[in-house]
């Protein structure tokens, strides 16, 4: 069978721990000094967002602040810098999260374009206020790159959810 871009399948619930080990994970890619490097998305961001829209009872903008309070920390920018960028992107997730859901995955990805940009500028606009130069152009690379990975992130989150094609008779479920 070919896997498709849309999926039928019935999903299994999330189990919390993989969503706060995605969540880990992707804080940890943010700490390798590769994420400094303009081409390099916001993991943080981009798992942050997904699991905003799939899971918003349990990631919203709370793990949001907090998340973002750690970057700032670990980055050592501005206090409030990621934390405002993570909670109005986990804002707009979770109030968007039932309509982007119904497209298939890449009318996905150009939802979640936006939110990402929209992270990243007020990641900007803070660091400028605050008496930093501004990034540059450059520096709105990283989101286009992550929203590209949008396709790839679903499946690789979603994987663990998923039920076997062949049905045991003899399983419950």
């Amino acid at each position: 069978m070919q896997p498709t871009f849309s999926s039928s399948r019935i999903l299994l619930p999330v189990r919390p721990w993989f969503i706060y080990l995605s969540l880990f994970l992707a804080l940890m890619l943010n700490f390798l000094p590769t994420s400094q490097w303009s081409w390099v998305p916001d993991w943080v961001a981009l798992v942050l967002g997904f699991w905003a829209i799939r899971e918003f009872r349990r990631v919203g903008m709370g793990w949001a602040f907090l998340l973002g309070i750690v970057m700032d920390v670990a980055d050592s920018s501005a206090l409030g810098q990621h934390a405002l960028g993570y909670v109005l992107l986990a804002y707009v997730a979770t109030s968007l999260s039932r309509r982007i859901l119904w497209f298939p995955l890449l009318q996905q990805a150009l939802h979640v374009l936006p939110m990402l940009l929209l992270c990243q500028l007020v990641q900007a606009g803070i660091r400028t206020a605050a008496g930093g130069g501004f990034p540059g152009f450059s520096y709105f690379i990283g989101p286009l790159i992550a929203a590209a990975l949008w396709m790839p992130a679903t499946y690789l989150l979603l994987l663990p959810q998923y039920r076997p094609v062949e049905q045991d008779p003899h399983r419950p479920i």
